[in-house]
């Protein structure tokens, strides 16, 4: 199906004139003065030694050494990389000035089932602060249960990053039963609707995972979702403009082969996102083998037509 024509096309530079001075300096340097730096953002992640256990750390077993992955973040050029409190305070000392850090405030983990999930805070914005952060990370899940309780807990993280002057990332994951009976957490209908809501409760920047184009599931989400003839591009698309001026990031998930990660690159960066957010794509593979893919996903990135004048 064809993209809607937007009145206006969200850049970079017009995000960045918008928001309050702390926010808009943090966040040019995630932009501009690390990673690619063409206003696209690469992040690392490594909070799934919380989120997914230490089963993650068994295809690469170096890995399971946080300096493996902060080491990883300095020498592949990352924007950023993410991670939680204590893993912030221990290591992120040695790297503070090599690489900007976004501190994730809230985590669950992978042990109760997903059917009511809630994701604790534990760490504030002023403990960003402290650690030299340039930016706060949430983990938001659109749909639960839970998720009256998870946007009150929302709204207080945003006001603290207002008036710190944190850029607000938020991981807008779809999740529940009420998700899962209509198409489920990985489609374009879940997917969608996770970004706007994101954008609406103030991110700065959202992160989704990919959605999937699957008819079968699809069927069962409304209209027009249901109706098929999306492409994975169309969908992609109209999720980095359901979240309008908030700058978009998209992940692959688990560990794939080399060429659907660099598939799903040039995709997010066709359809107009601002960068990607790999962990497991990355840090799984043997070091040198972790530097070749990183080396050819910022190339994509830096040939990539980014939106700012």
């Amino acid at each position: 199906m064809e993209s809607s024509t937007l009145p206006e096309v969200t850049t970079q530079k017009s995000l960045l004139q918008r928001l309050a001075p702390g926010k808009r300096a943090r966040l040019h340097r995630m932009l501009y003065e690390f990673g690619p730096g063409n206003g696209t953002l690469m992040l690392l992640p490594i909070d799934q030694g919380i989120e997914h256990g230490p089963r993650d750390f068994f295809p690469n077993p170096a890995s399971k050494d946080p300096e493996y992955q902060f080491k990883l973040a300095v020498e592949g050029g990352y924007s950023a990389i993410a991670c939680q409190i204590g893993m912030a305070q221990k290591y992120y000392p040695d790297y503070a000035g090599r690489v900007p850090l976004i501190l994730k405030v809230n985590a669950k983990t992978d042990l109760p089932s997903s059917a009511r999930a809630f994701s604790t805070c534990n760490a504030s914005v002023e403990d960003a602060v402290a650690l030299g952060a340039d930016a706060i990370g949430y983990t938001l899940y659109v749909g639960s249960p839970r998720q009256d309780e998870d946007l009150l807990q929302l709204q207080k993280v945003r006001q603290d990053c207002d008036r710190f002057g944190m850029p607000l990332v938020i991981w807008s994951y779809p999740r529940g039963e009420a998700v899962d009976a209509k198409g489920g957490a990985g489609s374009f209908y879940a997917i969608d609707y996770a970004a706007r809501l994101a954008m609406e409760m103030g991110a700065d920047v959202v992160k989704l995972n990919m959605p999937k184009i699957n008819p079968e599931a699809d069927a069962a989400a409304p209209a027009p979702y249901s109706e098929g003839g999306f492409s994975q591009e169309d969908a992609i698309r109209h999720c980095v403009e359901s979240a309008g001026r908030s700058l978009v990031v998209l992940s692959g998930g688990s560990k794939v082969e080399d060429e659907t990660v660099l598939r799903q690159t040039r995709l997010i960066m066709e359809a107009g996102g601002s960068g990607v957010i790999y962990g497991r794509n990355v840090w799984q593979r043997e070091w040198s083998a972790a530097l070749e893919i990183v080396e050819e996903i910022k190339q994509i990135m830096l040939s990539s037509v980014v939106r700012n004048p």
